[in-house]
């Protein structure tokens, strides 16, 4: 029988969250896609957070990518649960206020045309 709450392996990467590593037999099943979907304060933040601390921790390298709250935003939240987050490389691409400008508005493009690609290019580059 499978030890629920065993130390990851190479074949299961710990959330960091004893719960729901026990839930999962372990953790994850690592070069898989995980969506985590929620509305606003139901913890995706906080899961996907504990989740690269314990990376961190266990000498992995990780990168948390943010399109939505800044990195001082992370960092309080991180140090309101008593969290280091030494080892946790921050890529914060929230869109800068003037871009709500209706002069820096595209006409031609969709901005996802535009966008995406060049989101995309930063993070291929950090990683």
């Amino acid at each position: 029988m499978h030890d629920p709450i065993a130390p990851s392996t190479p074949d299961i990467a710990a959330t960091g969250i004893k719960g729901l590593d026990e839930i999962l037999y372990g953790g994850l099943t690592p070069f898989r896609v995980y969506l985590v979907e929620g509305v606003p304060g139901s913890g995706k933040t906080t899961l996907a957070m504990r989740f690269l601390i314990e990376g961190a921790q266990r000498g992995e390298r990780v990168l948390y990518v943010t399109l939505s709250e800044t990195s001082e935003e992370l960092h309080a939240m991180s140090k309101s649960h008593n969290w280091d987050l030494q080892g946790v490389d921050i890529r914060e691409l929230v869109p800068p206020e003037d871009t709500l400008n209706p002069a820096e508005q595209y006409t031609m493009f969709h901005p996802a045309e535009v966008e995406l690609s060049e989101t995309t290019r930063t993070i291929l580059n950090d990683v």
